[in-house]
């Protein structure tokens, strides 16, 4: 398929049902928890590849359920390949991202992506390696969030993002957020001037 072709994107039921499909095949958990940037823990580690190790949390910032078909619906209006992204497995479950960006375009097989071009989708069912869910509030305070590789897991949506795709039906520009959190401190300010 050309990258001229019109995409069929797929419905995420049936995007899901091919990536257990996938994952199945390859010995791997079926049942996946999905997360999202605010749930990415990077931790210095000098023994890990890159000296940064990653895990996750889902304690202090939880998933809603209906995130995932959120982020897919978004995802699905731009013509960048999404990717149904597996980091690891935790207590029997598969640590599942999804991610969109045109930096996936190029990703092959060699990469370990499996492509379905027709649906401008890609699969990386990641290696079988158990990946720790963060339940110590320190260590999420104190996590890295700067200085630290570049990573596919960069290509994510946030929670914060759900919550403006919900709310105003897109994602909100830099100084509309700003904006937002002004007016709100303001409402707090005047409502106890009262």
């Amino acid at each position: 398929m050309s990258r001229n072709d019109p995409l069929s994107r797929p419905s995420l039921n049936d995007a899901l049902a091919a990536w257990k499909k996938l994952l199945t095949e390859r010995g791997l958990a079926a049942d996946s928890l999905w997360i999202f940037e605010e749930n990415l823990v990077f931790e210095k580690k000098p023994e890990a590849p890159g000296g940064i190790h990653i895990g996750f949390q889902t304690r202090f910032s939880p998933v809603p359920e209906e995130a995932l078909e959120v982020a897919f619906e978004h995802f699905c209006e731009a013509e960048s390949r999404i990717v149904f992204y597996r980091l690891g497995e935790c207590k029997g479950r598969s640590v599942c991202i999804l991610l969109g960006d045109p930096w996936f375009a190029d990703k092959k097989e060699a990469d370990g992506f499996v492509r379905r071009d027709e649906w401008g989708i890609s699969f990386q069912p990641g290696q079988k390696i158990e990946i720790e869910e963060i339940t110590d509030m320190r260590r999420w305070v104190r996590r890295v969030r700067r200085e630290r590789p570049l990573h596919d897991v960069d290509f994510c949506m946030t929670l914060v993002a759900v919550d403006e795709l919900q709310i105003h039906g897109r994602v909100l520009t830099p100084g509309e957020r700003y904006s937002e959190a002004m007016l709100s401190k303001l409402r707090r300010i005047f409502s106890h001037a009262n």
